[in-house]
């Protein structure tokens, strides 16, 4: 094929028509192709066609290159672009590679059409199809073929490929009424050509009921109907929703009349006032009274209310509010009620207000009981606000609502930082379980309060005692609302019962060292008398000078343990006298490293390690001398008591805990056998090793020390493992 011959045919085509040639130059092209395409172009031979049309989709691109390098057609009957900048433009082509007079491929002939407004009223007629639900039908007279288009297959809910014909057609309305009405319409139609518009239920494929609006019309050629057709609506949801309408409608008049629900209408053009039964029955008007005007419902408002009802009225009518309102009315026989009222206007075509109508209805019982509820309210809230017991309403996941000033005071917050906290914040540990478990019942149902004795954490960390009586608050349907807290504080009384039964133990505990005591004196002082009496009884006899000198020493020896013993005695006796006014805050570190220097000889000679690791700033409360004894008497044990098989290591270390500080002496000395010794451990003159320097002292005194102190001493020890001393000391105070 020649291109100068192909150019000269095309030249004058009615279509949009190209010639290019192997590098997609334009070998020619029809004028509708320079008008549709390159308006702007006085020539277009020797052109690139990309150059020209520089916003060729690349998918039209590659269609091109492919038949030109492949010598195959491709045909298109419309394909959607959407250029960057948004534009939507939708190209229809048909291309083919033309041979030059060798065979060889000389180039395209390219034939391409802008369908765009085609198309797109195309699919914008589907997209309205789709969005309306309306579907097309026709039958086919010549042959009784139907034919559906795919949105009435939806409808109907059958496949794609479904052929219905004139009678299934038919049998798809509800049998009934639905379906005799369709049939004589369409028979109507078919006889004497009446077309139909109407509203019926059909039964999909799928068993479901729907509401659809079919159409239809006929033609007739010669007095003969050769065919049916029309369009077919799924109306099912707004036909549902206006069947409901009126339902809720009915429903409402009866609502009305049963609830004594008074309507009313004001014709703002006649000035007249129209009510229905009712809200005669309200305003206690005979039914046959005439001429209701705005003035006479005015006339029975009461007048404390009067005023304030015409203007909300006014500013109803004037657009400013809509009429919501609360008024009372004087009943001819005297009587005043409360009033709801509430209208809406309505406006003319100009936008003027010219009808105004509502309801009205009585809420005296509803006022009543309101006033009653204030009331009581008002009393909760004096009470509330007023107790001198701590008083806390508590939402369902355990938070602060509202709390009460003694409830702050007794906690040391203020009132902003316990609404944003829960009970479980301030409540001890140890007592959150039983509170929580009890609370559980009542959300359960089981039980509508409880009281309960239990610990809460004041603010500055001591601990608060109190009694809590907790109460269910409950809605009208017994929907559980929230809780109602009492808390009574009884710390004093718990401080006080305490310091009674620390009294009690305290004399009960004197009692026994008192009788303790006795028979260490009975015993000690007995011995050393009997000794003392020998003694002098021997040195009288004796007459021999040197026996006389060793019975002397003998006597001062006897004399210097007596003095021994009641010095020991007296330590004894002076631990426990006015421990309580000598306690002081005493920092731990400061006083170990003291006592520790003063036994740097001792510890040398051991080969001894001293591991503290005690923060430097911690303090207790202690009787300072007192401490500096303990810490001495443990540390000197240590040191006595170590294993010869190994380097003696002594760890103190500590513990702050909720109520106490403890401070741990432990060792890898001899260790004691608590199994023989655990009755004796801290008794006086009880000594475990076979030591030339003990005297079973020690031990004896430092736990009088600590318990003198308001403190104990505990001993876990295991024989040539070690020993560990744990004290527990008073926290300071701050």
């Amino acid at each position: 094929m020649q291109t100068l011959s192909i150019t000269s045919l095309i030249k004058d085509s009615p279509s949009a028509v190209a010639i290019l040639d192997t590098q997609f130059r334009f070998a020619g092209n029809s004028k509708v192709w320079a008008d549709e395409f390159c308006p702007n172009c006085e020539s277009l031979t020797g052109k690139n066609y990309f150059d020209v049309i520089p916003r060729t989709p690349k998918k039209l691109k590659a269609i091109l290159e492919k038949c030109l390098n492949e010598g195959v057609r491709n045909l298109n009957e419309g394909e959607k672009f959407i250029y960057p900048n948004g534009e939507v433009q939708w190209l229809k082509w048909k291309i083919n590679a033309w041979t030059d007079a060798n065979n060889e491929i000389g180039g395209l002939i390219v034939l391409l059409e802008n369908v765009t407004e085609v198309k797109r009223r195309e699919e914008l007629y589907a997209k309205a199809e789709k969005v309306g639900r309306i579907g097309g039908w026709e039958i086919d007279m010549a042959d009784n073929t139907i034919y559906w288009t795919a949105i009435t297959k939806e409808i109907h809910e059958v496949p794609k490929d479904y052929q219905p014909n004139l009678e299934t057609g038919i049998n798809f309305y509800k049998k009934g009424k639905y379906r005799e009405e369709i049939t004589n319409l369409v028979t109507n139609a078919m006889t004497d050509g009446t077309p139909w518009d109407t509203e019926l239920i059909i039964i999909t494929a799928k068993g479901n009921e729907k509401w659809v609006r079919a159409k239809g019309e006929v033609e007739f050629i010669n007095g003969n109907c050769v065919r049916v057709f029309g369009t077919f609506q799924d109306i099912d949801e707004k036909k549902k929703a206006e069947l409901n309408l009126i339902q809720v409608s009915e429903r409402l008049a009866l609502a009305t009349k049963g609830g004594n629900v008074g309507i009313w209408e004001y014709d703002l053009v006649s000035e007249l006032l129209v009510w229905d039964d009712i809200m005669y029955e309200l305003f206690k008007i005979p039914k046959d009274t005439k001429n209701i005007t705005y003035e006479t419902w005015l006339n029975y408002v009461h007048p404390e209310d009067k005023e304030r009802s015409h203007q909300e009225v006014q500013n109803a009518l004037n657009g400013i509010k809509n009429f919501d309102s609360q008024f009372r009315i004087v009943c001819p026989n005297g009587e005043i009620r409360h009033i709801k009222g509430v209208g809406i206007t309505q406006k003319n075509a100009e936008g003027e207000v010219v009808k105004f109508l509502g309801t009205n209805y009585d809420i005296t019982e509803l006022k009543n009981t309101q006033m009653m509820l204030q009331k009581s309210e008002e009393s909760f809230h004096g009470a509330f606000e007023n107790s001198d017991t701590g008083m806390a309403i508590v939402a369902l996941d355990g938070s602060f609502e509202k709390v009460n000033e003694s409830l702050c005071a007794s906690l040391g917050y203020a009132e902003k930082e316990l609404l944003t906290m829960n009970f479980k914040e301030v409540t001890h540990p140890e007592d959150f379980n039983d509170d929580r478990s009890l609370l559980k019942q009542i959300t359960k149902g089981k039980r509508s309060s409880y009281k309960l004795e239990k610990r809460y954490f004041h603010k500055d960390g001591h601990v608060i005692h109190g009694i809590l009586t907790v109460t269910a608050v409950k809605d009208t349907s017994g929907e559980l609302l929230h809780f109602v807290s009492q808390v009574t504080d009884i710390t004093p009384r718990i401080k006080n019962e305490k310091k009674l039964s620390r009294l009690v133990d305290i004399t009960t505990e004197q009692n026994d060292s008192l009788l303790n005591f006795a028979h260490i004196v009975s015993h000690n002082l007995r011995s050393h008398s009997s000794n003392l009496s020998m003694l002098t009884n021997f040195l009288i006899k004796e007459k021999d000078d040197s026996e006389r000198k060793n019975l002397l020493v003998m006597l001062r020896g006897a004399t210097d343990s007596l003095n021994d013993t009641i010095l020991h005695l007296n330590e004894v006796v002076q631990v426990k006298v006015g421990a309580f006014e000598k306690m002081k805050n005493i920092n731990l570190y400061d006083s170990i490293t003291d006592v520790q220097k003063n036994l740097n000889i001792l510890i040398q000679e051991k080969n001894a390690i001293c591991e503290i690791n005690i923060p430097k700033d911690l303090k207790i409360r202690v009787i300072p001398a007192y401490l500096d004894s303990i810490i001495l008497n443990l540390l000197t044990n240590s040191l006595k008591y170590s294993s010869p098989e190994r380097i003696p290591l002594i760890q103190i270390s500590s513990k702050i805990e909720s109520n106490a500080i403890t401070v741990s002496f432990k060792d890898n000395g001899l260790g004691i056998d608590l199994k023989r010794n655990s009755d004796k451990l801290f008794g006086m003159y009880k000594t475990f090793h076979r030591n030339k320097d003990a005297k079973g002292i020690g031990l004896f005194i430092t736990k009088n020390q600590m318990e003198a102190m308001n403190g104990k001493i505990e001993v876990e020890s295991t024989v040539d493992v070690g020993s560990t001393f744990k004290l527990y000391f008073e926290k300071p105070l701050t």
